[in-house]
């Protein structure tokens, strides 16, 4: 059984100072109790001790989790005693998912459906407490539960606030707008006695046919690490030990996950190491060097044929040598038993958990069907004992960091922190700053009263979609809540479903089928009807939590071939601007606005992303010019799934072009409009020359040449002229979203340095090479001014 040199010396080390303990248990100084209760003493110490006073069946069940199995512990739903106690008689580490009163037993509840029975709010702090009350006085060593729930946008269970989705948020280019939204999805979180949330996702995204691009912050390693960094941050705070306030987050999913062999979830990423090292690793790197974080989540996908949960290089060598994390990795839902079932790379569950363990893996979610096997195993001789201690000590860690031997229980006021009037204004400015205006031919802004009749048409008008991961918050707007909200008495709204996109909005069903489309084409009949007796119509379109989700299972597919508009949403645009009427449409979605028809004849588009629980309002505001969209694009939109992959940053011998087709994107990474104008100064470097391990500061000046205030996001990118390995066109490396009123400049001032311009050489080095550098700012990846640097 061989285990990464680093994984070694940890567990020689941690087997010296347990045998001792082993042997004679120390006790609090002062306080005569067992050291491991003692908040005062740190935390290695405590964690020693307690391992040295467990039977390897405690030390297994720490590292399982229960959700289906929560069976075993529930009578009628609620939880026992008596049951768990004969269960396991020697406790258990950790429950998946306490807001949802099943479990999972079968696929429809799985990976974010919302097929599960949900609890209330208030069952689920009665589910904590009772729970945290048993492993506390009724088991032996009286180990707290650590439970771990979902938070993706927002903590996924009744009630809670639900944010825009991941990819919008990235799309604000605003770091402390992240950190905001993070730390009030952490204190919905905490408050109900939950300490782990299994969120950021930081894979970089180069496949919009891949169901699960929502997720994530985006194409950019630069960008996705900024953001994650703010995520982690807000979700954690400063450090490794959490506050009152704050909850463990899990950095997911290492690695190569966004850029699936055929867009299709969990297939092979066959990406070189190169490839990794350039764009896949830095998002994972720059939050592990730059936080706390607590634990880290495999990818399903294999990478040079080895899958993620028993890749030792990637989790051994890499994640705890290089980088030197020192947290937990736990594994993703099911992935541990599917080296055998998918992956075929080990014969049986047991060889899956022995993989795993050897690997590096610490937990096995959610139900540790194959970490169960290990206790046997241990005594077989098949798995070494200190592969399990190890694992023990890392979970372990986390319940110390978390606080929770001094304080496992819910806050009495979570109903109070949860969903309250300062979320819901902080999920509408968070929708504000999320939604990128991308077409405008003067139609927007709208003046509130200007048309005395208003359309607001199309599948998504009537519906607040959330997208996938997400619960059912206190209050959720759509569009033509909103807008009915904006204008009042001062027009009449007129509404038609015009087409219905699929004929479920069950996102957990498996079966995915779309609406007839005879139904849609009399929908389509009866929207032109009420279009034309309108002055202005506004079309809502896109996706549902159905067309674009993870796709978790054969029978649960997620992932599309095309990345146009499916059903009949084409002809129902073509209805709309057939009328003669103005068509504004605003894009509701978490893949990119693959729309060629609907960009070339649309007045105006907005892509609002899923905008959270309060999009219809934020949707409205802008439309009507009571806030200015500011947002960028975090991806590169294609015109066509025959351009995939496509992405920004690529290397010079890409896009050369094709038959009978245009090769540039339908909008470029970083692009966004605004309703003024702002100029861009050239940039101004404070060195034209600095050394290998120099940094230069960057300036821009920035003015707002238009008549209404505005924000807009300045953009600083870095090209090696010349190079020993190729290296992309340009790569984000700064960036600063700054507002300014009507005729109001700014000099904004960007520094980098060595990380910026380092690549990894022949060797497989990490360097700065000498040479000239194009240092590249402006308003999006393709309208830059270039200064010239040279590095020596």
């Amino acid at each position: 059984m061989m285990m990464t040199r680093f994984a070694r010396r940890q567990a020689l080390g941690l087997l010296a100072s347990t045998s001792a303990l082993a042997a004679a248990p120390l006790a609090a100084k002062g306080k005569g109790g067992p050291l491991y209760k003692d908040a005062s003493a740190p935390i290695d110490l405590r964690v020693r001790d307690l391992l040295g006073r467990m039977t390897l069946e405690e030390k297994v069940g720490q590292i399982i989790a229960l959700w289906a199995t929560k069976a075993d512990i529930m009578d009628d739903l609620i939880f026992s005693p008596a049951k768990a106690s004969k269960a396991y008689p020697v406790s258990f580490g950790q429950i998946t998912r306490p807001s949802d009163r099943r479990g999972a037993p079968n696929g429809s509840t799985q990976a974010g459906g919302v097929g599960a029975r949900w609890r209330t709010p208030a069952d689920t702090v009665a589910f904590i407490n009772a729970v945290q009350k048993w492993a506390v006085e009724d088991t032996r060593l009286g180990i707290p539960i650590l439970f771990h729930e979902e938070s993706l946008h927002g903590y996924m269970a009744t009630d809670a606030t639900m944010f825009p989705m991941a990819i919008g948020l990235a799309g604000s280019f605003d770091r402390q707008l992240m950190t905001d939204v993070q730390s009030v999805i952490a204190r919905e979180v905490r408050a109900r006695g939950v300490h782990l949330a299994l969120s950021p996702v930081v894979d970089i995204a180069r496949d919009p046919r891949w169901g699960r691009i929502e997720e994530t912050f985006g194409e950019d390693p630069y960008l996705c690490g900024e953001m994650g960094v703010a995520a982690v941050l807000g979700l954690q705070g400063e450090g490794k030990q959490i506050g009152p306030d704050k909850v463990m987050a899990t950095l997911k999913h290492m690695t190569g996950h966004g850029q699936p062999q055929a867009g299709e979830n969990i297939a092979p990423a066959p990406i070189s190491e190169r490839e990794l090292r350039e764009n896949f690793f830095p998002p994972f790197r720059q939050v592990v060097k730059r936080t706390g974080i607590a634990a880290v989540m495999p990818s399903y996908n294999e990478i040079d044929g080895v899958p993620s949960h028993q890749n030792k290089w990637l989790l051994g060598d890499i994640l705890r040598g290089e980088w030197h994390f020192d947290g937990a990795v736990v594994s993703d839902y099911g992935a541990v038993p599917e080296l055998d079932t998918i992956h075929h790379v080990q014969p049986d569950l047991e060889a899956t958990a022995r993989a795993a363990l050897r690997a590096g893996v610490d937990c096995e979610l959610p139900d540790g069907l194959a970490y169960r096997t290990l206790v046997e195993q241990v005594r077989a001789g098949k798995v070494p004992l200190e592969a399990v201690n190890l694992a023990c000590t890392r979970m372990l860690t986390l319940k110390f960091r978390a606080g929770l031997f001094e304080n496992p229980w819910p806050r009495a006021d979570y109903d109070a922190l949860t969903g309250n009037a300062e979320a819901r204004a902080l999920a509408l400015k968070a929708a504000h700053k999320s939604i990128v205006l991308l077409k405008n031919d003067g139609t927007l802004p709208l003046k509130p009263g200007a048309h005395r009749k208003v359309a607001v048409i199309g599948p998504n008008a009537a519906i607040a979609r959330l997208g996938g991961y997400s619960s059912i918050p206190r209050q959720a707007v759509s569009l033509l809540d909103g807008v009915k909200a904006k204008l009042g008495n001062r027009a009449d709204i007129v509404h038609a479903q015009g087409v219905f996109i699929t004929q479920s909005e069950d996102r957990s069903v498996d079966e995915v089928l779309l609406a007839d489309p005879a139904k849609n084409r009399q929908l389509i009949a009866e929207a032109v009807e009420v279009a034309k007796t309108a002055d202005i119509i506004l079309l809502a379109i896109g996706d549902t939590e159905q067309t674009s989700r993870e796709g978790f299972a054969k029978n649960h597919l997620g992932d599309r071939t095309s990345l146009d508009l499916v059903g009949e949403q084409n002809d129902l645009f073509a209805a709309m601007k057939a009328t003669g009427k103005p068509v504004v449409v605003c894009a509701i979605n978490g893949r990119p606005p693959s729309y060629p028809a609907v960009v070339d004849g649309a007045n105006a588009l907005i892509e609002c992303w899923y905008p959270g629980q309060e999009g219809g309002t934020a949707m409205a505001d802008i439309l009507f010019g009571d806030v200015n969209p500011g947002a960028k694009l975090p991806v590169t939109v294609a015109r066509d799934a025959g351009q995939i992959p496509i992405f920004y940053n690529r290397k010079p011998s890409s896009r050369r072009g094709y038959l009978f087709a245009d090769t540039s994107p339908l909008f470029p990474f970083g692009f966004g409009l605004s309703y003024t104008k702002f100029a861009f100064g050239p940039p101004r470097l404070s060195a034209s020359r600095i050394g290998v391990g120099g940094d230069v500061t960057v300036e821009v000046d920035v003015r707002n040449v238009g008549t209404v205030a505005g924000e807009e996001v300045v953009q600083l990118y870095v090209h090696d002229q010349t190079a020993s390995v190729t290296r992309p066109l340009k790569e984000l490396k700064g960036f600063e979203r700054i507002a300014l009123a009507p005729g109001e400049s700014r000099t904004v001032r960007l520094t980098i340095g060595p990380e910026a311009f380092a690549l990894w050489n022949l060797d497989m080095r990490e360097v700065v090479e000498p040479g000239l550098f194009d240092i590249m700012v402006g308003p999006d990846s393709a309208t830059l001014q270039t200064a010239t640097l040279e590095i020596v």
